[in-house]
């Protein structure tokens, strides 16, 4: 394995970034381990715990430029995750701040790039089972973000050579202590009254312990010869009742799971009426409803990993259970606190 002496992580200011970060500069003692975001409201927490961090915009050429001095591993987990906006929003949040930390790399000796890619990219709002890396991919793609990481992606994996080892996985449905976005998002519908089982309630799905994701990062910075240059799914490896897993968790919190159920052809239904709405009188903004998240949150989905398994050594170290309960321990921490 080879040693790196700079190791950057984009995105520390988020939820995967964030424990990369003090991941990593635990892992790695020997390295310079720094994470970089444009918010700056973390920075305490992460000196208080021995971690290195710089605020940059990667907008911007001259913060890519900067940030990237010295690096020779770059972990690229920044980017924007919504169901909804524009493509230049996107472009300039996923695909060009990748852009220019590729260029940048590559005038600063830049050995290694590990992507931080989406499964999004699959979804057709059909039900998917042991969806593989090389399944044809949906055309158009289900939204913009889905298409602006996999133009992100093209060019992290088409820039592979001998000078730069590129590398992308495709992380399902994050979950762990410190998540800001998968739990978060269910307990606030549950609180506000509009969490409801969106079809029959029994669909399985991929999820994934963001130690999970970790863990496959670890497996990237190792990989060589043919398991570079080439896309991963990465997820537990055990898909899941979506609504069992819900429902245990608002258990394990101490409240009534959900029972209401809403049928599918009226929620899409719904919510297309939503998205039509916005769409000619508030583009900026996003409907309560979209149809993507309620065919996330209906249709099963699952994803072969073999190809990880195979060529990086790809082994889930954290159960979906125990990344349940490890995000339960840390929310009732918070709530105390």
């Amino acid at each position: 394995m080879e040693k790196h002496q700079k190791i950057l992580i984009t995105g520390a200011s988020g939820f995967l970034g964030g424990r990369i970060l003090k991941d990593f500069t635990q892992r790695f003692p020997d390295s310079e381990v720094i994470g970089t975001g444009r918010r700056n409201d973390r920075r305490a927490e992460f000196v208080a715990l021995g971690c290195k961090f710089e605020a940059g915009d990667l907008e911007k050429i001259e913060d890519c430029e900067r940030l990237m001095e010295g690096v020779d591993l770059l972990i690229h987990c920044a980017g924007l995750s919504s169901p909804w906006g524009s493509y230049q929003q996107f472009y300039n949040s996923n695909v060009k701040p990748t852009r220019q930390l590729l260029e940048a790399g590559k005038a600063r000796n830049l050995r290694r790039l590990v992507l931080i890619s989406t499964p999004s990219v699959y979804f057709n709002f059909k039900d998917r089972y042991n969806v593989k890396e090389s399944d044809p991919l949906p055309d158009p793609m289900v939204n913009q973000y889905a298409y602006t990481k996999l133009e992100a992606e093209q060019l992290v994996l088409a820039a592979n050579g001998p000078d730069l080892k590129t590398i992308a996985i495709r992380p399902r449905a994050i979950i762990g202590a410190e998540d800001t976005v998968i739990f978060p998002r269910v307990l606030r519908a549950y609180h506000e009254g509009k969490l409801q089982i969106i079809g029959n309630g029994q669909n399985k799905v991929d999820l994934t312990c963001v130690k999970n994701v970790i863990e496959a990062v670890a497996c990237c910075i190792k990989a060589e010869g043919e398991a570079l240059g080439k896309p991963y799914n990465i997820s537990d490896g055990n898909p899941v009742s979506l609504w069992g897993t819900i429902n245990q968790l608002l258990q394990d919190l101490g409240l009534e799971p959900v029972k209401r159920k809403v049928p599918l052809s009226l929620a899409m239904t719904i919510a297309g009426l939503n998205e039509t709405f916005n769409r000619w009188f508030r583009p900026d903004q996003e409907p309560a409803l979209v149809r993507y998240s309620i065919g996330i949150l209906a249709r099963n989905f699952s994803m072969d990993i073999s190809q990880a398994r195979d060529l990086l050594g790809y082994r889930p170290v954290q159960s979906t259970e125990e990344g349940v309960r490890e995000f339960v321990e840390w929310y009732g921490a918070q709530l105390k606190s």
